[in-house]
């Protein structure tokens, strides 16, 4: 019984930001682990923990805003290692940046990350997190005090750092990416990197010249406020996870809060901004 899983398959559409939240919600289940799918994500959790009422209290599936399907199916054993490697790939960021597992070679990018899969989300697949990743090699961070806002597993904290950025705060609401960004950080030798568990709120009194948030558009526009309070004179905002039609939302937050916009990147219709605190 011990090595019997059960594995929920979520069709979940819009598929980025829902499965993000699904997970998200379901980590706070018995859940032990998830993979990204073609349709959604896949989420096991062992037999003899399962009961009948497991889903009851995930939010998401009774949301207006997404339309989720699932499917489950017995598993007499699951190697997890097989499953991280099936789904994850390197990823390469314009040649200068490269993402990979423990299990792929080290290449000659400049910057070369490696993260532990534990799951597929987060890992730099996503097109936020590529975009973020362009953002941060064209800019010329050294010595400038950086916030990670939901850093997931940290690639973004962490090539802020190889770039010479310090110190850098690095805070996520999940348990899960607060646990996976210590142990990410440790294993690509980082070493001015501090993990929170949290949200906008432990942001009170502290100061940053680089403030990087790839979140989604409804977080992002509650603690624009927050994060420009942090954000020193000439100091950077970086924003990601959201649309190109929630640009006009986003940037007239900014601006409210007296920012000034500079450049925007564009991939499969997901966005990235940065913004100067002039």
């Amino acid at each position: 019984m011990a090595n019997t899983y059960l594995g929920y398959h979520f069709t979940v559409e819009p598929k980025e930001l829902g499965s993000e939240i699904l997970v998200a919600e379901l980590g706070e289940k018995p859940f032990e682990s998830f993979t990204e799918s073609d349709f959604g994500v896949v989420a096991y959790i062992q037999k003899q923990l399962w009961t009948e009422d497991v889903l009851e209290d995930i939010q998401i599936l009774s949301s207006p805003e997404f339309t989720i399907s699932y499917t489950i199916e017995e598993i007499e054993q699951v190697n997890w290692n097989e499953e991280w490697e099936k789904n994850f790939e390197p990823i390469d960021v314009d040649g200068k940046c490269h993402v990979r597992a423990p299990f792929h070679p080290k290449t000659n990018a400049e910057f070369d990350i490696v993260i532990e899969p534990k799951m597929s989300f987060g890992t730099g697949h996503h097109e936020t997190t590529h975009m973020m990743i362009q953002h941060l090699l064209e800019t010329d961070v050294r010595g400038l005090k950086t916030l990670d806002m939901g850093c997931g597993t940290a690639i973004l904290a962490i090539l802020a750092e190889m770039k010479g950025a310090q110190p850098i705060d690095a805070i996520d609401i999940d348990n899960w990416c607060y646990l996976n960004s210590i142990e990410n950080a440790e294993r690509n030798n980082c070493r001015h990197i501090t993990v929170y568990e949290g949200d906008a709120t432990i942001l009170e009194g502290k100061k940053y010249d680089l403030i990087i948030a790839n979140i989604n558009r409804n977080i992002l526009l509650n603690d624009m406020e927050a994060y420009v309070k942090c954000l020193n004179k000439e100091g950077i905002l970086l924003l990601s996870g959201f649309y190109e039609e929630d640009i006009p939302f986003i940037d007239a937050s900014c601006k409210e809060q007296g920012l000034t916009y500079v450049k925007k990147f564009k991939r499969n219709n997901w966005v990235s901004l940065k913004y100067i605190n002039s």
